[in-house]
């Protein structure tokens, strides 16, 4: 084994085609810093493979060496082929059996089509070719000084790399305090970031205490109100043990920061919704793209006949498990898909659920997929539904036919018996008929609706992609009329939204390359913002007789939950939510980890740049670096609740 640069050579070459295949981009400095990376890594492959006296043992040990590094890379790109997203190690280790177990379709069908084949051949062929082609691998044993000559080289390298992070403050705050896995692969290469990411898993954020600092500017509240309280609104706030000097550091730094933030009001809005039904929707892959006045008359009603958000977002990091953990509690899975499970391990998470449970609610979950997928038999029965879950193989399959995917509209329609009469209730549903992907040979409900969109002028993927989400008008058309015929329409209200972007549309393609969601969406996607512009539906027959409610600033998934309780008038505390109530004087903030959008306009945190949406003269001094230190200790209390167990702090006596 006396090649000491085939290791960097080959771990480069690794980077070079994972970002090849998930649209990273490959002339910028962040490739640079991932063959910097890669020398210094590429250099203890090397002395490990030339540890042995055995030429043949050293042979085998590089070859070895060569597939293990590949992996990574190959797992990861497979991933971001299916998902769309950089998947960090809590959401592989939490999701890998239920994708092979679920999805076992999908993956052979990746695995084996052309581009699986072509992923494959390319990530094994430097270990086969070093295998086949390496018959003598060279001295028997490398020499201790050449050795100590590599170790050198590499520690150089790995100096320089840090050296280099440590003098451009963005990549220097991706590498410490505001690190996020899809960032790190960016900006310093896969193996670097999964290195951070195990950081991260093991020790926790290594800046915890950063959620102390207050904003360069003042606090977090708005930097200029838009619009006055008036004096007999009420805080949105509960009596919490903030000055409690026997906790630990950890809670004292929460309760600090909790402490310092300027709660939201009731207004005008609060317990508009108090005493009525709820119908909450986690929508698969659901997109406003797909409503249609003719082709989805009853979602088309639905999202123009109550509460209009003409600006809403559903940020993507961590898939459906993702999805559903910002859409019920309010919070960003900065764990990924162990977000769920942790938050859940000990009592006292606040959710709508637990909250209407204590109301008197009946409640109950319902999913039409595989009903232990995401563990959703452990972690949906702890949500606060008085009635626990219900999946496909522990109740469901009464109703729901087995078939790829299953029928929303069997779901739906089948469960609604169960409930109806055991007011008031409030009950959720992840559905699953939206599932990619969308050819008419694999897709059961793209079959079962292809008639209705078989001449649409759009490309078979996207005309599937339409079919699918027509079982879900289906069951909400059948929804409504049960509703209707029972005159239960004015006290129910339907909370829908998804869970994520259409990511099936485009296998693997990044942002700027994404043709299938263009053609969608109708407009290019160059950022985070345009490809996860996204549908909220809030509905309640109440509604439709009035003019409409319309909310124009920008609203994300984070904001459901202090929203529902603000309608349904119940007692909740604004400060422990990072999103709002959208009715409150509380100032409209998106934010996708360190990306933020607001009325004013709107940051991208790759690029460290602010783009206005409104004249220049209207934005207050410091504005984007207030608002980035807001939404960095947002991110951290994200962080800070999962590590302390926070709520059960609060809540779980």
């Amino acid at each position: 084994m006396g090649f000491p640069w085939l290791f960097p050579a080959a771990l480069f070459y690794y980077e070079l085609v994972f970002r090849l295949f998930t649209g990273g981009h490959v002339f910028r400095l962040g490739t640079a810093l991932a063959l910097g990376f890669c020398c210094a890594y590429g250099g203890v492959c090397y002395v490990l493979s030339t540890a042995s006296r055995s030429a043949r043992r050293n042979r085998r040990i590089a070859s070895a060496l060569l597939v293990l590094a590949a992996l990574p890379y190959g797992i990861e790109d497979f991933l971001y082929w299916q998902f769309q997203v950089y998947y960090s190690l809590n959401t592989i280790f939490n999701g890998a059996g239920d994708m092979l177990t679920g999805f076992t379709g999908d993956v052979f069908r990746l695995l084996f089509s052309a581009g699986g084949l072509l992923r494959l051949a390319l990530y094994l062929a430097p270990g086969i070719g070093y295998s086949l082609l390496s018959s003598r691998p060279g001295p028997d044993r490398i020499d201790g000084r050449r050795r100590a000559m590599a170790l050198a080289r590499s520690l150089a390298f790995f100096l320089i790399c840090r050296l280099v992070v440590g003098m451009a403050p963005q990549l220097s705050l991706v590498y410490g305090e505001r690190y996020t896995f899809p960032a790190a692969v960016e900006q310093f290469g896969l193996l670097t970031g999964v290195g951070l990411d195990a950081r991260e898993s093991l020790f926790g954020r290594a800046t915890f205490q950063s959620i102390d600092s207050p904003p360069a500017a003042g606090g977090e509240s708005t930097p200029e109100p838009q619009q006055t309280p008036a004096p007999e609104y009420a805080l949105n706030m509960l009596d919490l043990p903030l000055d409690d000097a026997d906790a630990g550091s950890d809670i004292q730094y929460l309760n600090r920061y909790v402490a310092g933030l300027t709660p939201s009001r009731q207004n005008e809005f609060t317990g508009l919704f108090k005493g009525k039904n709820l119908i909450f929707i986690t929508a698969e892959a659901f997109s406003p793209y797909c409503i249609d006045p003719e082709l989805t008359p009853t979602l088309y009603r639905l999202a123009t006949k109550g509460v209009q958000f003409t600006d809403y977002y559903q940020p993507a990091g961590a898939g459906t498990t993702g999805g559903e953990y910002q859409n019920l509690f309010g919070l960003l899975p900065i764990d990924g898909g162990s977000s769920f499970t942790e938050i859940l391990q000990s009592p006292g998470a606040v959710t709508i659920a637990g909250l209407l449970t204590q109301e008197g609610y009946y409640g109950k979950a319902f999913h039409n997929n595989t009903y232990t997928y995401y563990d959703r038999n452990v972690t949906h029965t702890r949500l606060g539904y008085s009635d626990g879950f219900m999946g496909y193989g522990n109740g469901m399959e009464a109703y729901v036919q087995e078939q790829w995917p299953q029928s929303d509209d069997e779901m739906i329609s089948g469960t609604f018996p169960t409930y109806v009469d055991r007011q008031p209730f409030n009950v959720y549903y992840m559905t699953v008929s939206g599932h990619s992907g969308y050819s008419y040979l694999t897709n059961a409900m793209t079959r079962k609706h292809w008639d209705k969109v078989q001449d649409l002028p759009y490309s078979d993927n996207v005309k599937g992609y339409f079919a699918a989400n027509l079982d879900l008008e289906a069951a909400m058309r059948h929804l409504m009329d049960q509703l209707q015929a029972r005159d239960l329409a004015d006290d129910t209200v339907i909370c829908l939204t998804a869970d994520h972007f259409p990511y099936g549309l485009d296998g693997g393609a990044g942002l700027g390359s994404q043709p299938y969601l263009e053609e969608l969406y109708g407009h290019p996607v160059e950022n985070e913002f345009d490809r996860d512009r996204s549908c909220w539906i809030l509905w309640c027959g109440s509604l439709e007789d009035g003019d409409p409610i319309v909310v124009d600033e920008p609203t994300s998934s984070l904001d459901i939950l202090p929203t529902l309780c603000n309608l349904f008038g119940l007692p909740f505390d604004s400060r422990l939510m990072p999103g709002r109530d959208v009715f409150s004087d509380a100032e409209a903030l998106v934010f996708d980890w360190y990306s933020w959008k607001t009325a004013y306009g709107y940051y991208i945190s790759s690029e460290q740049k602010f783009y206005p949406t409104v004249d220049e003269a209207q934005i207050p001094d410091g504005y984007a670096e207030t608002m980035t230190t807001v939404v960095a200790n947002k991110v951290n209390y994200c962080k800070a609740v999962l590590d302390s167990d926070y709520y059960h702090y609060l809540f779980g006596q």
